[in-house]
Order: structure tokens, then sequence, then C-alpha cells
């Protein structure tokens, strides 16, 4: 193992090779078919199985700087013992891990057990669960394994994670598993960009559709005024430009600055797993990614899911599934010939792709799909009934004309939340309503409340509320609703997923906290009920209680929520067997509710889980 290269920043460097250079080759993990290997020779199907694997109950993680060359153009990047991504930690539930991580950056760094239930000073959140870890020194986590699953890691502090410091967890659990499989392959999808990250939010906030390259243009118009009239395309081209948005603003950044990464190898290269006919291959989907939605198919094969963000589920046989920032999928196919596979993961605004290859050898490869049809925001995708009689009146005539410089840059810091001030506007939130005499929805059942929208939702800083928001369970998402009765594809679908066990907590709901993601997407800002995280009180859970949180998306944009520290127990209509989830997406003018069991006393991070929203879109979760 090669140390890191301490005290260096992320720059260019002297031209080294057409593509990139990590160190960490892994024989053990050649023949499991999940070794990371040097990339000097394309021809060497080992330079194509991803990253190391590491075992035991100890472990010493260097955190480092580490030339890269994905694109063709060298880069240095954030690397885990020198490995981009990170090597994966194979732990084993019911025993106790030590994990001393040394960080040789030039700043603070950090760890977080993304999904990892465990005591908040292991958390690794900076300003929240302890200080970060500083320049040359050595944190030792150590926590007990009370789970089992795929999982995974990353930092928390600036933008270290965008620049490569993010690697998978498998925890195998201590009874017979009852997934059965022949192989096991971690596939972490990822996005890398030659561009620093602290480049790329600031010219989002300059301008924000900065990297969307798909804007409508004269011949669109025509077509929609063929197919809908021209009363109704003149409604919407009002509607879209009163607001200042795009039906086209799927994703914020895009494959014009980002490559797409299966296991750290890029689609020209190609990640490669084994099969031999007839085995049963179990595929364990991380999306490690900073800012990008996957809809992830294999074409030829069907998928049975059988684990979401590491809880075993009803298995359920699909086509395609859309994976969100920080979310994990397990799923296991039964390749019945000879043939190769193209494991295909297309990005939500379908800007670009990765891919591998599932294969009995090296030699045969498959056709790698085109991607589908790029999507459009609908009206539903707003929130159906919504009130636009806010779009525009702040100052909307003049906006292309602001004084960008005058925009809140001191979110530059990326997740790094030690500095952030915790006083401020006390403005009330939804979380304070829901007590008393309320009448709750059932358990399992999800919120049968009235949407409200309070005052702090209302300003320059808000630029839509949806009104009337849809259900997002039953609906696949933007770009997926069409799809089996447009190519046969059947979509797995929130709804679908059913936990293999019972809920083990069948209490009602005491209260429920109703939470708005907001934004203005032209100005770039983004927040909970208006209130950006620097401005915002703490949510306070009482220990032991039993609490529903909705989710209420007032934004145009998917946002993947992660609570930390305790379970989101998603509410699909059967109580008897709630699905556990880490991370859930809330769809564009959607809601979607979930219960949490206050058990884990401490200090919590709650946020979404795209990088450039994580600043405003964040709240600290007290439990006391």
């Amino acid at each position: 193992m090669k140390n890191s290269l301490p005290g260096q920043r992320l720059l260019d460097l002297p031209s080294m090779s057409r593509r990139r250079f990590v160190t960490g080759i892994a024989a053990s993990g050649a023949l499991l078919g999940v070794g990371l290997g040097s990339t000097w020779s394309l021809a060497s199907a080992q330079n194509r199985i991803g990253p190391t694997i590491l075992r035991g109950r100890q472990f010493e993680l260097n955190v480092g700087y580490q030339p890269v060359n994905f694109t063709g153009k060298n880069r240095m990047a954030t690397a885990v013992n020198g490995s981009v991504p990170a090597p994966i930690l194979r732990w084993r539930e019911g025993e106790r891990v030590t994990l001393r991580v040394k960080n040789n950056l030039a700043e603070d760094s950090s760890i977080h057990w993304h999904g990892i239930i465990l005591p908040t000073d292991m958390d690794g959140v900076p300003g929240l669960s302890f200080g970060g870890i500083k320049p040359g020194e050595t944190f030792e986590y150590q926590f007990d394994i009370n789970q089992s699953g795929t999982y995974w890691y990353h930092s928390h502090s600036g933008f270290q994670e965008p620049t490569g410091m993010y690697g998978a967890i498998i925890i195998d659990p201590k009874e017979p598993d009852p997934v059965s499989y022949d192989r096991d392959y971690v596939v972490m999808l990822s996005d890398w960009s030659d561009e620093k990250p602290q480049d790329i939010y600031a010219k989002l906030k300059k301008l924000s559709h900065y990297y969307n390259f798909r804007e409508r243009t004269v011949g669109d118009v025509w077509s929609d005024i063929k197919d809908k009239g021209v009363a109704q395309t003149w409604n919407d081209r009002s509607m879209w430009n009163q607001m200042r948005m795009s039906e086209t603003d799927i994703s914020d950044v895009t494959a014009y600055t980002y490559t797409y990464l299966m296991n750290g190898v890029t689609p020209d290269e190609g990640w490669v797993g084994l099969f031999k006919r007839g085995e049963k291959v179990r595929l364990r989907f991380i999306n490690g990614s900073s800012m990008t939605l996957f809809d992830v198919r294999i074409p030829g094969l069907k998928m049975t899911v059988v684990a979401t963000d590491g809880q075993n589920i009803e298995p359920i046989t699909i086509d395609e599934f859309r994976i969100g920032v920080a979310e994990t999928y397990d799923v296991v196919v039964e390749p019945s010939d000879d043939s190769a596979y193209t494991v295909f993961a297309q990005s939500i605004d379908r800007t670009g792709f990765t891919r591998g290859t599932l294969t009995p050898d090296v030699s045969l490869s498959a056709d790698v799909p085109k991607v589908d049809i790029a999507p459009v925001l609908a009206h539903r995708d707003m929130g159906m009934g919504m009130d636009h009689s806010m779009h525009g009146m702040v100052g909307m005539a003049g906006m292309e004309k602001m004084d960008h410089p005058q925009h809140d840059m001191s979110e530059m810091s990326g997740m790094d939340h030690s500095q952030h001030q915790m006083s401020g506007m006390k403005t009330m939130e939804h979380a304070n309503h829901g007590g008393g005499s309320e009448i709750l929805g059932k358990a399992g059942f999800g919120s049968t409340r009235e949407i409200t929208h309070s005052v702090s939702e209302t300003g320059p800083h808000v630029d839509m509320r949806a009104e009337s928001p849809q259900s997002g369970l039953s609906d696949p998402g933007i770009g997926l609703r069409d799809h089996m009765q447009s190519y046969g594809r059947k979509v797995l679908t929130y709804a679908d997923i059913k936990n293999l066990y019972p809920t083990s907590d069948l209490r009602e709901p005491t209260r429920e906290i109703e939470l708005h993601l907001t934004g203005n997407m032209s100005r770039y800002m983004w927040s909970m009920n208006g209130i950006k995280f620097s401005d915002a009180d703490p949510l306070e859970l009482k220990y032991g209680e039993r609490v529903r949180i909705t989710l209420v998306n007032d934004t145009m944009m998917s946002h993947p929520m992660h609570l930390h520290g305790m379970w989101s127990e998603l509410e699909t209509g059967d109580p008897k067997y709630i699905p556990r989830k880490h991370t859930v997406i809330v769809q564009p003018g959607s809601k979607i509710s979930y219960l949490v069991s206050a058990e884990a006393i401490g200090r919590w991070a709650y946020h979404c889980h795209l990088v450039y929203h994580m600043p405003g879109m964040f709240r600290e979760v007290r439990v006391s």
C-alpha cells in the first residue's frame, strides 16, 4: 500500500497517462471480481474490477491526496488508502469494529458511516458529532455492529466526497442470510468532474442552469403547438417564463462536466464482473455520487430486488429502478446462458451514463444501449394547483441583472457544519405543529393532514409552492412513468417495497412534523420551510417517542433526504411490514411520510444528500 501525498491540493498535474493512476491492486479482490487495479493497461480485465476489500475488526484508513486521470486530464483526488473509490470494508454483524482514520490532508477531514446505527459521537459529522479530524491527526472510531446489509461511507467535511472520498460497507449477517446467491459484487455509482467542486458551486450560485444545455428551442415550441395547440403552448410558456424556470432543469450538474463511474471505472473502460452459467449473482448497488440520480437496468436480465438501504425486503422482480444519491439496492440476477450482459446506469437527465459488463468470459461483451429520451417536467412535477402568485413578484423583471456577488457564499464550506451558527431566526416551523388533540393518520398509511405553508416560505428565497402535492409512493418518477407502456420495463416504486420481517415498533405516532423542501432555483438558494440551516432552530425529539415526518417538496428538483442515527420507516400502506430506509427520494411537487422512533440520544444531521443543496437544506435533530 502506498502512502498518500500529504500537503498537496486539488490541482493540475504534469502528464502521466491517458487514464487514471490509482494504487492498491489486490490479488484476492481479483479472484472475487472486486479488486482495484492500476490502469496503466486497458487490456487487462484486472484493471476494471473495482476497489480492494478490507476485512476484519481492526482497520487503518489513511486519508490523503491521490493523482487520478478519468478523462485524459490529470487531477488530484481525495482518497482513502490511495484508492478512488475507497476500499470496500467487510464487517460481520455482532462484532465490534475499530477504525483508525489518519488525516494526511492540509485541511480537516471526517468519515460518516452512512446508514450505520451507532452512538452520536461516532457518526462523523463535524460540528454535531465531533470536532473533525485535524491535519496530521488520527481519530479512532469504535462501535458495535448490530445490523447487516449494504451501506457506504464518505467524508462529511467540505467538498471531499465529490473529489473521491467514498467507499462501500458490506456487513455479513450473524444468522444465515435469507438471500441465496453464489457471487457477490459491489456496484458503486458515482460522478467525477475535473472542475473543483468549489468552482462548480460558485457557477451554480451565479447561473443555476450553467450546466444545462437542453433548453427548449424554437423547434420544440412548434412541436408543442402541433401537439397542444397555440393556447395551451402559450399558457405553458408563460408559466415557465414567469417562474424563471425551465422544464428541462432535471439536474443541476450534468454530463457537461461529469464523467459517470462504476466502481471507479469510466464507461469507456467498463467495469467487469464474472459469473458462471446458472449462478445467482448478487449486485449491491450504491449511489455514491455527489449530484446524480441514476436509472439502472440490465438489458436481457430480470432483477430481483432483495434489499434496500441494507434492509431485507420481500423479493420483487423488476426491469429497472431509480437509485437516489446515498441510496442502496441489492438485486439478484440469474444468467441462464454464456452471454455477456451490460449493467447500464443512465443519469436522470439522460445526459450521460456509466456501464459495466457481467460476463462468463473477459473476452465477451454486450451492446451498450442508447440513453432514453430526456424527460421534461410537467405540471404534476410542480404540485398541481400550486399558487403561482408569488412568482415574479419580487424583482423578477430584473433578475437577469441581479447582483450575484451579493449571494451568500459562506455556504461554500460544503458539508463541514462546524462553523454554522445555531442562533438567529426563530421563525416557527411546521415541526411545532401536530401536538395535542390532533387526529393523526394511522401508522403505516402516511399523513392525512392538509398541507400548510408558513410565512417563512414566502419571499424571494422561495420561488415555488406545491399547494396540492402528489403522493411519491406509486410514482416511479420523471422519465420513468411510461416505461412499461413504451418499453415493456417494470420500474420499481416505493409502493412495491415490503419489509421481509414484521414491523418491530407497532406504536402509533404521537405527533407529526411537516417539513417543506424549499428553494429558489434561479438564485440557487436551498432551505427547509424557507429557512436555511444557519438560521434554523434544531428539530427537538423526545427520547422514545414515535413521530411521523412528512416531507413536502416545494421545488422542481428531486431531493434524497437522509436522517442520521435513526431509521426512516417508509409508510407504504402496510403497517405490518413497514420498510426501513436511511435515505428517501422526495420527487418534485410530491409528498412522502415516514415514521421515526427516537431511540438515539444526541445531535444528528438531517439533510438533502445532493452536495450543493446540503449547505442550506439541512437541519440538526436533537434527541433528548
